[in-house]
């Protein structure tokens, strides 16, 4: 999808209603801004971080127990301290 939008005297730019209902995006929410190779990109700012993170690169982990993983890590350290 694209859109064009103005940028105002005052640097305000509208999202077009279009965009923010394919993005959920209501009245009240926070977005971040960045700039990356010559492009803006805004981001919705999640409610909670917290949630946002939760089960990041999970997939990293998959068949691994993470008991015998950090008591393998914990005898490793010993043994170089």
């Amino acid at each position: 999808m694209q859109e064009k939008v103005k940028i105002s005297k005052e640097g305000h730019i509208t999202i077009p209603k279009k965009v923010r209902s394919s993005l959920g995006l209501e009245t009240g929410d926070e977005l971040s801004i960045n700039v990356r190779d010559n492009k803006i990109i805004l981001r919705k700012k999640p409610k909670s971080y917290t949630d946002y993170m939760y089960g990041l690169h999970s997939e990293a982990w998959k068949g691994i127990d993470p008991t015998e993983y950090v008591e393998k890590e914990r005898a490793a350290w010993q043994k170089t301290g």
